[in-house]
């Protein structure tokens, strides 16, 4: 690609870019870019939401820039307050460290990792002196860190915010520095940040970094940004035919969004929304699990609802052995959606949305009262939704 074209495909479904200008200019030198993204492991998986900068690293990386993926083995235990309204509970190293390995073995699900350049913050924060650190700290006022939102709004509410909260963009800002990076990528609540990273590479007689912010990833309610705490999620090591079933459920509207933040890529408006969405959660489940994989799972999918055979469809198998004493409608839906799919979900949502409304079948019966008892045995299907299914051994 020329410059121009790399520009157009590399801001693609970006929230925004400080500068295009810039980053024409940089992708003009000929040269590789270092383009840098930080994470801090503060837990032990991702979900889609997570991947959306990567896929960005990923593009960068395919047009032969140098992906930089930086680890904040030193900022996770002090915790990012970007975005919250309370400070966050420490970590300690060693739990971090243990979060990084799995984290990146699923970052390199998406990254080539033999093209990854990979970082830990705490090479050079732990060798800083106290001396160093409040020069550091000098260059930054105090009246610039309350300038963030988050800050303000928790100030104004009475919260209470810790001195070293106060750090981190400071310390984003230098990772900058160290790794002399030509572009940081984040998401819109990292703007303040690497905001801070341009101002200190240019004290530093650096060029500053083009920063490219990428908008938070809508879950599969199509509403709320995607989060475990919302139950919106996909995660990226869920199995095979659970990431194809929630692919499967997202809106035509979201299908689009979703091509192009987690793809890189636009779908084809000739064919049929249904292909579209069958292709692109085909594709999704490849890139986690391998194409085999993200084939048997379209098959699947057809098999169990295109052709409605459940009888020959792959289904998660539960033993009767295991089934609650004295069961009934509800108790064995709330059983198997656990069991099964490790969904929790309330007796009230059970009835609501899934008993009364004939979700719930026992071999393609309806069963719509919550309180009937209940016997199945070996061979049995039990069709909790759309998407959901279980056999019984």
């Amino acid at each position: 690609m020329s410059p121009e074209q790399q520009l157009a495909h590399l801001t693609a479904g970006s929230a925004k870019v400080l500068s295009e200008k810039e980053l024409l200019e940089k992708l003009r030198l000929g040269r590789p870019l270092r383009v840098k993204l930080g994470v801090d492991p503060t837990a032990p998986d991702i979900h889609f939401g997570h991947t959306v900068a990567l896929e960005k690293l990923r593009q960068f990386q395919q047009l032969g820039h140098q992906a930089i993926l930086l680890i904040g083995d030193f900022t996770a235990t002090i915790g990012d307050p970007s975005g919250r309204t309370a400070t966050r509970p420490p970590l300690t190293r060693d739990e971090v460290l243990v979060n990084a390995a799995t984290y990146t073995d699923q970052a390199f699900k998406i990254l080539d990792k033999a093209l990854t350049e990979i970082v830990y913050n705490g090479d050079w924060f732990r060798k800083m002196s106290y001396e160093e650190i409040l020069k550091l700290n000098s260059r930054v006022t105090l009246q610039q860190m309350l300038q963030r939102e988050d800050f303000r709004n928790r100030l104004d509410a009475g919260q209470e915010i810790r001195l070293h909260e106060l750090q981190y963009p400071i310390m984003q800002g230098w990772d900058s520095v160290e790794i002399r990076a030509d572009v940081e990528l984040g998401g819109t609540d990292q703007l303040f940040n690497i905001l801070v990273g341009r101002d200190l590479q240019k004290e530093e007689g650096q060029p500053p970094q083009v920063v490219i912010v990428m908008p938070l990833l809508e879950g599969l309610d199509g509403v709320r940004k995607m989060s475990k705490s919302y139950g919106n999620y996909i995660g990226v090591s869920d199995p095979p035919q659970e990431m194809f079933g929630k692919l499967m459920s997202v809106s035509d509207d979201l299908m689009d969004r979703y091509y192009l933040l987690l793809l890189g890529e636009a779908r084809d408006p000739s064919g049929h929304p249904m292909d579209a969405k069958k292709t692109l959660a085909e594709k999704l489940t490849a890139r986690y699990h391998g194409a085999p994989a993200g084939r048997a799972a379209r098959t699947d999918w057809d098999t169990r609802f295109s052709k409605k055979d459940l009888q020959a469809a792959d289904l998660p198998e539960l033993s009767i052995t295991d089934l609650p004493a004295d069961l009934t409608v509800l108790s064995l839906t709330a059983h198997a959606f656990k069991a099964a799919f490790t969904l929790e979900k309330s007796n009230s949502e059970l009835r609501k949305q899934f008993i009364t409304t004939g979700s719930v079948q026992l071999n393609g019966s309806k069963l719509t009262d919550p309180n009937a008892p209940l016997s199945v045995r070996p061979g049995d299907i039990l069709k909790l939704s759309k998407k959901h299914a279980v056999r019984f051994i």
